[in-house]
């Protein structure tokens, strides 16, 4: 892994090591190693042309998403993100914090709670990687460089006030960061969550604050420097509600009533967004297992017996290969799918 410095944003770029070995592959040993094994059977597949250009600005298409703690990118938009690879996008991410407040799934590695070792950012940075060798995103990045911005803890703690933390971040300066990105990247489509961060996390709240004003401040040739990018279209991750009430109801009838914190089909989803706003629905089914292994990185994050795999467990793999849309700039355009809903985040794009 090549790690270049990039103004004031870490960028984190994998190449390829040459040509495959002969020799038969080694049987993994540990969890991490089958997760880097699945990882490199995932990228063989990939157009080995999109795999090899460095320079940002060669792909015609370009498209960079934004989120607060390492293992959001992949829940939300991982099978997206593989699918753009393969077909060429020059994928861009960046990670707001490393993580530090998250709990700790793995018994073994409990020690790098934030109220133990406080140590879970390092771990959490090596994740991303895998998860990215996984989806194939050769270029991902911490704003303002690995560590500049803490994790702000669940909403309403003690760590919400941590001097550092996300939360607590000026606006204008953390979108300045974002901004020297949008202007080296010139990405024609940026996705980001939605005004209250799809459900209530602070940092995902000031992901989507921060990205939206580095958006409009990128315009702005009066802001900093470095030539001014217009995005053309700006998504924010959705969940339609009939979609989350469909899954929850075939998980209940499974016989699963824990998963998910046991929520009922038929209440109040906080995390839901309303059928008619969903505008953009992409079907990335074919990239399914690139997100699963991606997923399976995120070891300290995301349990194997946990909702997410216990929603595949039961309704299959594909659930995860639709990640749906709201766009909130630009025009919707091109083949749209049964409900109506765009198809490419791309559409319409010059």
């Amino acid at each position: 892994m090549l790690c270049l410095r990039l103004g004031n944003v870490v960028s984190m770029t994998t190449m390829p090591d040459g040509p495959l070995s002969e020799e038969p592959e080694a049987r993994p040993t540990t969890a991490a190693e089958a997760v880097l094994q699945e990882a490199g059977s995932v990228l063989e597949q990939a157009d080995p042309a999109s795999l090899l250009s460095m320079n940002v600005l060669d792909s015609p298409r370009r498209a960079l998403f934004v989120h607060a703690h390492p293992d959001d990118e992949t829940i939300n938009n991982g099978a997206t993100m593989a699918q753009c690879v393969d077909r060429g996008v020059h994928v861009t991410l960046v990670t707001c914090t490393l993580g530090e407040e998250g709990e700790v799934l793995v018994p073994e590695l409990a020690h790098l709670a934030a109220d133990q070792d406080d140590a879970l950012g390092q771990q959490r940075i090596n994740e991303l990687a895998t998860a990215m060798e996984a989806l194939g995103v050769r270029d991902h990045r911490f704003l303002g460089g690995p560590g500049r911005f803490r994790d702000s803890g669940m909403m309403g703690l003690d760590s919400n006030d941590r001097p550092g933390c996300f939360w607590q971040a000026d606006v204008d300066v953390a979108a300045d960061l974002l901004v020297e990105v949008i202007r080296e990247v010139r990405p024609q489509v940026v996705v980001t969550y939605d005004e209250n961060g799809g459900y209530g996390h602070p940092d995902h709240i000031q992901a989507h604050r921060v990205t939206m004003r580095a958006v409009e401040r990128a315009a702005d040739p009066s802001v900093g420097s470095g030539e001014p990018w217009e995005v053309a279209k700006v998504y924010w991750n959705t969940l339609p509600e009939s979609w989350i009430r469909e899954g929850l109801r075939r998980l209940r009838e499974a016989g699963d009533t824990t998963a998910f914190e046991g929520m009922d089909p038929d209440g109040e989803l906080p995390m839901a967004t309303a059928d008619e706003l969903v505008t953009t629905a992409v079907d990335a089914t074919d990239h399914v297992d690139a997100k699963m292994a991606a997923m399976r990185a995120h070891s300290t994050q995301i349990a194997l017996d946990g909702p997410f795999f216990a929603l595949s467990n039961n309704l299959g793999n594909a659930v995860w290969g639709i990640e749906h849309y709201r766009l909130v700039k630009g025009t919707t355009a091109g083949d749209r799918d049964a409900n109506g809903r765009e198809t490419d985040l791309f559409a319409g794009v010059d």
